[in-house]
């Protein structure tokens, strides 16, 4: 079992509490009644799995209730930053801030 820090109760909760909900930082397509099939299914289904970085979207399930991001290296699972919905990262997956 491991920690998360939730940047909208500002403590760290058991995992249990948290769900992961999918890829972080998805633009929804600006007119969605114009879209394609295929416009429409990629930004539905396709997402990227990278092998390292990854920005991921959470929810403190038990806790606040709250959606926010959390920057997890999928080769090791160490989660390198928790940030509020619409802001930043400090992490990209270009490079990695130390």
């Amino acid at each position: 079992m491991f920690y998360i820090y939730c940047p909208y109760c500002e403590e760290h909760r058991e995992e249990e509490e948290f769900h992961a909900s999918g890829e972080a930082h998805i633009p929804r397509p600006s007119d969605p009644d114009n879209c394609t099939d295929a416009e429409w299914g990629e930004y539905l289904f396709f997402r990227t799995n990278p092998r390292g970085l990854h920005h991921e979207l959470w929810v403190h399930g038990i806790g606040c209730r709250k959606f926010f991001n959390i920057t997890r290296d999928t080769v090791s699972y160490e989660i390198k930053e928790t940030y509020k919905i619409g802001a930043k990262p400090q992490f990209t997956h270009a490079e990695e801030k130390v």
